[in-house]
């Protein structure tokens, strides 16, 4: 097995405290020593050699992601260290799983890690399209540049192209129009009828400003319940406090909840508070201006330790709206307002003045609260002096902030419990039910456009001359090509899944939407070609468009690259390492803790 110095100086991470600890352990010197003195040179690939290598990482992911497109496209299985192995269809877990042993071609795994991981985080779905595109843009551009063409110029050309395309896509998207519509997105995003349904349902219920979480459900049934909630667009300070790793959240189930507007960078602040919740065992969650220092590594270490369950966000908003917004959060979660000005301060803090809630979900850049309904009487009258303010507002700015509180503190919050016979199905399930929330969410933003790839097959022939017009130099016609080239794949895909040639099936739409219109496609499901628009088999332009933009962004990179470094892999006996583990956990073992 090979480690790199990265994950050998994880393991230091390994140890068990029953106590909230402040301090931080130092190895002794004899462990410094033992994990230096093992440091090896930089690898160092330049030209075709390190643009190759990055290559065939980006092949082997992208060659895994491939096969799940489309409603005919495969699983794929991944093993786990403990428990069962996972069957999925989710373009980005497949791609954060692999893992390469040689150095280089990890690298370039990483990039299409990356834009996958952007395509998800923006859009929410899209992410097995946006691998195929990189795929293409890259494999095509590393033939040009063989060829003589200039990096630099085909990097331009690219992502010339890629605005032009993404500002065909926003004109000719088409607004959402009802609840059809959203169910025809679910649907495909989903690949389940009843999915489909189930969340158009909430989607109908909660409306545009409200949310929708996915949980797990004892029985073998999926169900849905609604109820009052808020949602915050911040998201954890630090990773370290995530607990579910495969969906990179944090959950905490009948937590407290800390409200204040002051920056917490000194652990003794806030230590008395912490200890109390030692002892009650009762989760946190601490919603301040900012959290850092030494304050953090406290948090993030009895976290990891299981000392204490505790999740830090900033406050949402800025300047003097992130006082009004932690004001609301205080409110509808019965908190007290911690701030000097109001004569409190955070080591005054006693358990009583902290909020509670049902259930609190934080991910990267968005928190929902579960509220537990104690406090609707201070929240309507919240609400019912927002509307005044809003009313009296000398700004059109000034009334829409008012009614974006009013629709967080009101919106409410649908909860889909997923049911299942096995946990593997249990798990794929969620993913494809989170895949299809975030797609609607996209839809509303920015419309839909006819799926299967339809839509990119018909601009690439569309737009060809406008793109190509754009250009300024050879080299730069040239990056136009390779985007409209790649602009074929995903159609392709999606046949090529379904067992028919990917080529016939492209052509063969350019041949209808030139003779019927935008809109005409090929169902893969049904196996005929039709108005996709009419039969419902819809995807969100903003998924269409990141998979677009995140594609051209690292594809341009990888052809502009003339140099990679990566790190030489260390290679341990089982006896190094069973030495390193025993090393590592005496030095943690000597920090100091307090009970």
């Amino acid at each position: 097995m090979k480690w790199t110095l990265a994950t050998v100086a994880a393991l230091a991470c390994t140890n068990n405290v029953s106590a909230f600890t402040v301090g931080t352990s130092r190895p002794s010197a004899s462990v410094r020593l033992q994990t230096t003195t093992s440091l090896e040179a930089k690898k160092v690939s330049f030209k075709e050699d390190s643009r190759r290598a990055l290559v065939r990482g980006i092949n082997k992911v992208a060659d895994a992601v491939r096969v799940t497109l489309g409603p005919k496209g495969r699983n794929v299985v991944l093993e786990r260290n403990y428990g069962a192995p996972e069957i999925v269809n989710d373009g980005v877990t497949i791609a954060r799983e692999i893992s390469l042993r040689d150095p280089e071609e990890n690298v370039g795994a990483r990039l299409i890690q990356e834009v996958a991981s952007k395509s998800d985080s923006k859009a929410g779905d899209g992410t097995t399209t946006s691998a195929i595109m990189t795929q293409a843009l890259v494999n095509n551009g590393m033939r040009s540049v063989t060829a003589g063409c200039s990096p630099v110029g085909l990097n331009r050309g690219i992502r010339k192209a890629a605005g032009i395309v993404s500002a065909e896509i926003r004109a000719l998207a088409k607004e959402v129009s009802g609840i059809e519509d959203l169910k025809n997105v679910a649907t495909i995003a989903s690949g389940s009828i009843e999915m489909g349904r189930i969340i158009a349902q909430a989607a109908d219920k909660v409306g545009s400003t409200g949310s929708t979480v996915v949980e797990e459900s004892q029985t073998l049934v999926d169900e849905i319940e609604f109820t009052e909630g808020l949602t915050i667009d911040r998201g954890y300070i630090s990773p370290y406090f995530v607990k579910d790793q495969e969906r990179q959240i944090a959950e905490l189930i009948n937590p407290k909840i800390l409200v204040t507007d002051a920056k917490i960078d000194n652990v003794n602040e806030i230590v008395p508070l912490l200890e109390m919740l030692v002892k009650t065992k009762d989760p946190l969650l601490i919603i301040a201006d900012d959290v850092s220092g030494e304050a953090l590594s406290a948090l993030v270490v009895n976290k990891m330790r299981g000392v204490l369950d505790v999740v830090a966000i900033k406050a949402p908003g800025f300047g003097n709206r992130r006082r009004e917004y932690t004001q609301d959060i205080a409110i509808a979660t019965g908190a007290s307002f911690v701030a000097e000005e109001l004569g409190i301060t955070l080591d005054s803090v006693t358990i009583d003045m902290l909020g509670t809630a049902d259930r609190i979900v934080v991910a990267k850049e968005q928190t929902t609260i579960v509220t537990d309904g104690k406090q609707q009487e201070s929240v309507d009258a919240r609400i019912a002096q927002l509307q005044r303010e809003a009313d009296n507002a000398e700004t059109d700015y000034d009334k829409e902030k008012c009614t974006e509180r009013i629709a967080s503190l009101g919106g409410g919050i649908a909860r889909i419990k997923v049911g299942a016979a096995t946990e593997t199905e249990l798990k794929d399930k969620k993913l494809r039910y989170e895949d299809a929330l975030n797609s609607v969410q996209s839809a509303r933003e920015l419309g839909i456009v006819p799926g299967g790839g339809s839509c990119l097959a018909y601009l690439q022939y569309a737009i060809k001359d406008k793109v190509l017009g754009a250009m300024d130099n050879e080299d730069e016609i040239q990056g136009g090509n390779i985007m409209l080239s790649a602009m074929g794949f995903p159609a392709m895909q999606v046949a090529e899944n379904a067992g028919i040639e990917g080529a016939v099936v492209l052509a063969k739409i350019q041949e209808l939407t030139q003779e019927k219109g935008f809109g005409w496609g090929w169902d893969a499901q049904a196996s005929e070609y039709c108005d996709l628009m009419e039969r419902g088999i819809i995807d969100p332009a903003k998924v269409t468009i990141n998979a677009i933009e995140n594609s051209a962004s690292v594809a341009g990179l990888v052809l502009t690259t003339e140099c990679l470094v990566t790190e030489i892999p260390i290679n341990l006996s089982e006896e190094d390492k069973q030495r390193l583990f025993d090393q590592q956990a005496m030095a943690a073992g000597m920090g100091a803790g307090i009970a």
